[in-house]
C-alpha cells in the first residue's frame, strides 16, 4: 500500500488529520525524563503513549536528533509509533545530488514519508520519488515569514517560485507519492495553491505556536480527504506545569483534533 493510501485509510480510521511534531528540545524536557538513558526517546514514548489516538501521523523534525544519542532516540521513537499503527513523516528538508541524495533517502528505510528540498533540481529527488510506497513532501510555501524573500518571487511568466515549485512537484508525481509542504501563516496561498495543484496532498505546519489559520489549513489543505495539519510544540508543551505534561499534551492534541474537524466537512 502506498503511503497516501495507508495514511487516508488512517484518517478515515480514526476521523483526524493532525499531524504531531515531535520535536523534543532537550532544554524544554521535563524533569522526570532529563536523567533517563535516552531522554528524547523516553519523552516522545510518553507523548506517542498520550496522543495516538488522535494523531494521523507523527512528524520528528530531524534537527532534534542529530547526534548519536539523537539518531538511537529518533530510531526507538519511529518504532514505537509503528508499534501503535502510526505512520511515521521525518522532517529532513533533505535535497542533494548523486550520492548524497541516495545517502539521504536510505533515511525512508525507516519512516514512512519524508520533506525534501526541492531547490536543486528534480534530479536530486529522484532517490526518494522512485521510492513508490513512501511519501516526499516537497518544500513549496513554508510558514516562516522569510520564506517570501524567495518563493514569492515572480518568474518572467508571471508565476512566482512556489507556483512554479508546485508545478514541479504535479509533474514529479509519476507514483502518486508527491504531496507539498503550503504554511498556514499565509492562508490567501495555502488557497491559491490548492486551486493551482488539486489534486496533491498537502502538510500544513505553522498551526499552533505560529498561529496559522486553522480554518484555511483544513478546507484548502486537504486534496480527496487526505492532508495534514501539523502542531508541534503546542501539542507536546503544552503543560504549564511540567509534572501535568503527558495529560496536556494528550488533551491538546485532542482539542486541535476536533477544532480541525469542524472545517472538514464530507471529507
Amino acid at each position: 500500500m502506498s503511503f497516501f493510501d495507508a495514511l487516508g485509510a488512517r484518517i478515515d480510521r480514526i476521523d483526524s488529520v493532525l499531524s504531531v511534531g515531535l520535536d523534543p528540545d532537550p532544554a524544554r524536557l521535563p524533569p522526570s525524563v532529563r536523567d533517563t538513558d535516552l531522554p528524547r526517546w523516553a519523552f516522545n514514548r510518553r507523548i506517542i503513549d498520550a496522543t495516538h489516538e488522535y494523531a494521523a501521523v507523527y512528524k520528528p523534525n530531524a534537527a532534534f536528533y542529530e547526534d548519536p544519542d539523537g539518531w538511537r532516540a529518533l530510531r526507538e521513537t519511529m518504532a514505537y509509533a509503528d508499534g501503535k499503527g502510526v505512520p511515521v513523516l521525518l522532517d529532513a528538508k533533505r535535497g542533494d545530488i548523486g550520492n548524497t541524495a541516495r545517502q539521504y533517502a536510505d533515511l525512508l528505510d525507516f519512516a514512512d514519508a519524508i520533506t525534501v528540498n526541492p531547490y536543486l533540481g528534480g534530479d536530486s529527488l529522484q532517490p526518494f520519488l522512485s521510492k513508490a510506497e513512501k511519501g516526499v513532501f516537497v518544500l513549496c510555501r513554508t510558514s516562516n515569514a522569510g520564506g517570501a524573500d524567495i518563493q514569492d518571487q515572480e518568474l518572467a511568466d508571471g508565476r512566482t517560485i512556489y507556483e512554479h515549485v508546485a508545478d514541479l512537484a504535479a509533474g514529479w508525481n509519476e507514483h502518486e507519492n508527491v504531496g507539498l509542504v503550503v504554511g498556514a501563516t499565509a492562508p490567501e496561498e495555502l488557497e491559491s495553491l490548492r486551486e493551482w495543484v488539486p489534486d496533491l496532498p498537502f502538510l500544513v505546519p505553522g498551526v499552533g505556536a505560529q498561529g496559522g489559520d486553522v480554518e484555511a489549513a483544513v478546507t484548502a489543505g486537504l486534496a480527496d480527504g487526505v492532508g495534514l495539519v501539523n502542531s508541534s510544540r503546542g501539542i507536546i508543551f503544552a503543560a504549564e506545569e511540567q509534572d501535568e505534561w503527558e495529560r496536556a499534551a494528550g488533551v491538546a492534541a485532542k482539542r486541535l483534533r476536533d477544532r480541525l474537524n469542524e472545517f472538514r466537512g464530507d471529507d
